[in-house]
């Protein structure tokens, strides 16, 4: 699994998952904040299984040495 999210995009999921699992702890959303779970983990990884299906790379490409 190579990355394939940059930076503002990793940024984005972390801070979203951890905001829709705030709300589902404090029951104003719950069940459904538990899919912040989803958002959170790909940002803090880095890999995005939908990204790679539809062909999306939103991190730089790197020059080859």
């Amino acid at each position: 699994m190579t990355a394939n999210e940059g930076m503002l995009d990793r940024a984005i999921r972390v801070i979203l998952g951890v905001v829709l699992i705030a709300l589902a702890v404090t029951g104003r959303w719950a069940p459904w904040g538990w899919i912040g779970v989803v958002p959170l983990i790909t940002g803090l990884v880095g890999f995005c299984g939908l990204y790679q299906l539809l062909g999306i790379k939103t991190c730089p490409v790197r020059a080859p040495k």
